[in-house]
């Protein structure tokens, strides 16, 4: 039986299977290492692997790390593996800020250093340097990632962009999320109170680096709001709580600078505020799962609109996890 040529073995078959198993066959010889190791591989592989099942989240509780798998069919998740931290941290120090293409950007709070780090493979790279570039503030920074125009992420260096945002949401009292790429713009919520005060969505387009301004949706005019974006099949999508003692939530999609109302909660009962303020992520497949950790609180219907949507909203409250895709993507210059 002939054998299959090495490049049909590498670009067909090998950038469809699971990370860790892409990732095993390095040691098979030396050319496959090599080839396994390029950039042209991690892309493919990474742009194929976009599957549900391949989604995992990393949760950082009871000072241990661990990841599970999702089940997105029954918003349940598989056994759970400890993962140890490839650097020099205590748990209780670590903030997950962000994610992309399986990297987490990541806070070491007892330093203010910025790591990039791939938990599949715990290969990681320290972003701060000497001249003060890739420290994080809380209070002041946010962090947002995104693929430029060379698609890279290890050129290792810093470069300063003009991002003309008005100057008077750099104030403090101005609370900026982290960033949610969508369509090659990344877009953060800007709050300055989460009770009354002036609140909107900033995009920064990654392509012509030019900053919009998108109104909020609706909120009341008293009570407790927070608005938490998604990126939904390339369309931008807020979960929205609303509230007081009671938190009601509704799902708003952006079309083109106008907010559509996909569904609210008449569904389910008002979540107390207490159960609220334990949430930490969502899940969406035809229905929508609101999660606490690893438990399923609520679960909505969507009807005859699924959203079908595999990421649904990574934001973790208190930064205590992500959800993310197990990827071979390396940090490392």
């Amino acid at each position: 039986m002939p054998r299959l040529p090495t490049d049909v073995i590498i670009s067909d078959i090998l950038t469809r299977v699971p990370a860790k198993t892409a990732a095993r066959s390095k040691s098979v010889c030396k050319e496959w290492r090599a080839l396994l190791s390029t950039r042209d591989f991690e892309k493919v592989h990474c742009s194929r692997t976009l599957t549900p099942s391949n989604q995992r989240t990393l949760l950082i509780r009871d000072l241990s790390c661990h990841i599970q798998p999702m089940e997105f069919e029954t918003a349940d998740y598989g056994l759970q593996t400890i993962v140890p931290l490839p650097f020099q941290a205590e748990i209780k120090d670590v903030m997950i800020l962000s994610h992309l293409d399986g990297l987490l950007c990541i806070c070491l709070q007892h330093t203010d250093k910025l790591v990039l780090w791939n938990p599949t493979t715990g290969a990681h790279t320290v972003l701060a340097n000497p001249a003060g570039h890739g420290l994080y503030t809380d209070l002041t920074d946010t962090v947002g990632l995104y693929n430029g125009a060379t698609n890279d992420y290890r050129l290792g260096s810093w470069r300063k962009i003009a991002f003309k945002s008005n100057p008077e949401y750099q104030k403090r009292r101005f609370y900026w999320s982290p960033g949610t790429v969508c369509g090659g713009t990344l877009y953060f919520t800007v709050c300055e109170c989460y009770v009354v005060g002036k609140n909107l969505v900033v995009g920064f387009d990654t392509n012509t680096e030019q900053v919009t301004e998108i109104s909020f949706p609706p909120v009341p005019s008293s009570g407790i709001f927070q608005g938490i974006l998604v990126d939904v099949r390339q369309s931008l999508h807020m979960v929205l709580w609303t509230g007081h003692q009671d938190m009601s939530l509704t799902l708003w999609a952006l079309q083109g600078e106008t907010w559509v109302k996909h569904f609210s909660t008449p569904t389910i009962p008002p979540i107390p505020l207490s159960l609220w303020l334990t949430i930490t992520h969502y899940l969406t497949d035809e229905t929508f799962a609101v999660m606490s950790n690893s438990r399923k609180l609520y679960e909505i219907r969507v009807g005859n609109n699924p959203l079908e949507c595999y990421y649904a909203s990574s934001w973790f409250r208190g930064y205590i996890g992500a959800v993310f895709q197990q990827t071979l993507v390396s940090p490392i210059a």
